[in-house]
Parts: structure tokens; sequence; C-alpha cells
């Protein structure tokens, strides 16, 4: 059974940073042999929203609200996902999550239908 945990998540007031990541572990499961892996967010109230993802070939896309402020990477020969988020907003409150798939990418901003393998998320939250 694939299993994904996410990590990093916590309080800071605004401007500040937080960096998620992201491990998974199963049989079979390796991130090498994922085509597509992301990070999603759902704040209280509202639908998940994909926040930023990166494809096989290391292309990223970003949501439009955190371009320029967050960053994701894979780590330690592929084994890590992660999020650096820089200036964080209240905006930015939410429960992220780390979602990955065999497929690719795409030229779009994949939506959460995409992924077949999901954590069960980490919170976030920014203070004024």
């Amino acid at each position: 059974q694939v299993q994904l945990a996410e990590s990093g998540g916590g309080s800071v007031q605004v401007g500040g940073s937080l960096r998620l990541s992201c491990v998974g572990s199963g049989y079979g499961y390796s991130m090498n042999y994922m085509g597509c892996m992301g990070w999603f967010r759902q704040a209280s109230g509202k639908q998940r929203e994909g926040v930023a993802v990166i494809d096989a070939d290391g292309s990223t896309r970003y949501a439009d609200s955190v371009k320029g402020r967050f960053t994701i990477s894979t780590v330690n020969a592929k084994t890590t996902l992660t999020l650096q988020m820089n200036s964080l907003k209240p905006e930015d409150t939410a429960m992220y999550y780390c979602a990955t798939d065999v497929r690719r990418c795409g030229p779009a901003m994949p939506t959460r239908w995409s992924f077949n393998y999901w954590g069960p998320g980490t919170q976030v939250t920014v203070s004024s």
C-alpha cells in the first residue's frame, strides 16, 4: 500500500517562511517512477486547489497566487518532494497535501483528479 507523508507545516507570521516535505513509501513505490508530483491546498470551506507541480522532466507549474513566492523541487535523489514557501500571506492558510501520479503533468496545472496518490496533509497557518 502506497503512503505519502507530509511534514513541515506549522504556524508563522505574515512574511515568514516554511518548507514542506513529502516522502513516499510502499511496495514498489518510488518517486522516480512518478510522472507528476505536486502540492495542493484546501482552505476551510473552499475546494482543494493546485499550488505547484513538477513534471518528471523537471518542469514546474505554479498557481498564479504563489508565483515568485513558492518553489517546488525534489531532493535526496528524488526521494523527497519539497515546497519552499516564502513571503507567506494569511490567504496561504490551508491544509497542504502532497500528491503524485505516474502520468505526466501536461502543459497546464493538473486538477486534483489527475493524482492517484495523496498524503494526509499538513496544516499551514499564517497569522497577521
